[in-house]
């Protein structure tokens, strides 16, 4: 399974359902904390998800497990690589001896692992996986909240007709 399916759909789920909640109590209610309530929920769901639970863990040790059997397949045991951390991102980092003609593949071949999305032999910053984490949790959150006002509206729009 790809790494980021397995990291991400579980944020993505839990925004959704979050959203669909508090934008169910926040259209019949008419409470607007429950969708400050329910973000908030989703949001630190991520943090919990990203941290304490260990998904950010699991996906680092897959991605990185996953570049160095393409390394190992291509018969460059010289060059290491492993995913950024502090904070981790997605960004992959190559080391190690290699010519021009090799770094340039290299990394064209590992920016298409599962999980990556940049190879490079810098330590440049990319965006933390947290805050992809968070991402995912209110894009979720939103869609819950649009599918919520949807219903809303069929309901009302049913609740006119008296048989």
């Amino acid at each position: 399974m790809n790494p980021l399916w397995s990291y991400f759909w579980p944020l993505f789920a839990l925004g959704l359902l979050l959203g669909g909640l508090a934008g169910s109590i926040w259209l019949r209610r008419k409470r607007r904390l429950a969708l400050l309530v329910g973000a908030a929920v989703a949001l630190a769901g991520s943090a919990l998800w990203h941290g304490p639970v260990g998904a950010a863990d699991r996906f680092a040790a897959t991605v990185d497990r996953s570049a160095q059997r393409t390394l190992t397949d291509f018969e460059m045991s010289q060059i290491e690589a492993h995913l950024r951390r502090g904070p981790l991102s997605r960004r992959l980092i190559l080391s190690g001896p290699a010519d021009d003609f090799q770094r340039t593949e290299l990394v064209r071949i590992m920016s298409a692992t599962p999980g990556v999305s940049r190879a490079t032999w810098s330590t440049g910053a990319g965006l933390p996986l947290l805050a992809e984490a968070a991402l995912a949790s209110a894009s979720g959150f939103l869609l819950g909240l649009l599918l919520a006002y949807l219903v809303e509206l069929h309901r009302r729009h049913n609740a006119q007709w008296k048989w």
